[in-house]
């Protein structure tokens, strides 16, 4: 049993991820009662239950998830080690990344081909939303985060900032008027993004006479999501401030119209997270490595992205 010990915990996360002993012997090119032999064996050696089966379901029981969180550690440390031994293994392996909404749109989705290419066996499960994730919990490698950081717990790299933009549809400003001063700002509707962490209101930040202004204008919507945020300004509901990357194109078609232009906005900081751990898989590095150059090739024109907590 013991010289099978660390394939049979290879079974064991995979089912666990995929939720169905069907589909992790699919991923892993096995016949169904073997995985679930697997299974068996390994809780057999334990003398713990892992997973309680049922003919429609099946759910991790509270040490199959703690075995499960020390087991995908222990893993990866395993394939790093080969890794950094070896001179023809390359990195391999499920690499759960979680990455902001407007960032994965306008960043991440249109070089990840580049990174297939570069590394073919890492298999890329992305998560995007505008929701704060527990990576622990969710069982994420690695995390981006726009905004300041309150994670202490986690490594972090700072890849650099995002420029933010003030804009309105155009029928908007012909309906209410176009703002010329911070001031006549707050006579007007903003469609607001805010935290579902916190359920905090992301301020809009100035730079007026070199002093930092922060305003919360009046909101006529209010939402969490970027993607229905740029939505509501197309539609005409509000002004939003978002960012240039995102807005580009739709400012560059007339659908939004650049406002307050005078008054800069103040640029918000990007980072890549990951858990603090004594070991840093290849996935994981080769990852931030690379997204961190295809950050640093960004040009001003395209620098930004829409907000997040």
């Amino acid at each position: 049993m013991r010289s099978n010990i660390i394939e049979y915990i290879s079974i064991f996360i995979q089912v666990v991820e995929q939720g169905s002993f069907t589909k992790a012997a699919d991923i892993l090119q096995l016949h169904r009662p073997a995985v679930s032999k697997a299974i068996q064996q390994l809780e057999d050696e334990l003398g713990v239950k892992l997973i309680h089966r049922t003919t429609r379901k099946l759910s991790v029981t509270t040490k199959g998830d703690e075995f499960y969180q020390r087991a995908k550690h222990l893993l990866a440390e395993v394939d790093g080690m080969m890794a950094n031994y070896s001179s023809t293994l390359p990195p391999r392996g499920r690499l759960k990344l979680d990455v902001p909404l407007a960032l994965a749109h306008t960043l991440l989705i249109p070089h990840l081909a580049q990174f297939k290419s570069l590394y073919p066996d890492i298999d890329v499960v992305l998560v995007s939303s505008d929701k704060k994730t527990d990576l622990i919990a969710e069982g994420v490698d690695c995390v981006v985060r726009l905004g300041e950081l309150q994670d202490s717990s986690f490594i972090s790299r700072r890849l650099g900032e995002i420029r933010m933009v003030t804009c309105a549809a155009p029928a908007y400003l012909q309906r209410y008027g176009k703002p010329a001063t911070l001031t006549e700002l707050e006579q007007h509707q903003a469609v607001n993004f805010f935290s579902d962490h916190s359920r905090e209101v992301m301020e809009w930040k100035f730079i007026e006479h070199g002093v930092v202004v922060s305003l919360r204008p009046a909101s006529s919507m209010l939402v969490d999501n970027s993607d229905i945020l740029l939505s509501c300004a197309l539609a005409g509901l509000g002004i939003i401030q978002a960012s240039s990357d995102a807005l580009a194109a739709h400012i560059a078609s007339g659908e939004l119209e650049e406002i307050l232009t005078q008054y800069p906005s103040v640029s918000k900081p990007v980072s890549v997270m990951y858990p603090d751990r004594r070991y840093l898989s290849p996935q994981v590095r080769v990852f931030i490595d690379w997204f961190s150059e295809i950050f640093a090739s960004r040009t001003a024109e395209t620098d930004g992205l829409l907000p997040n907590e």
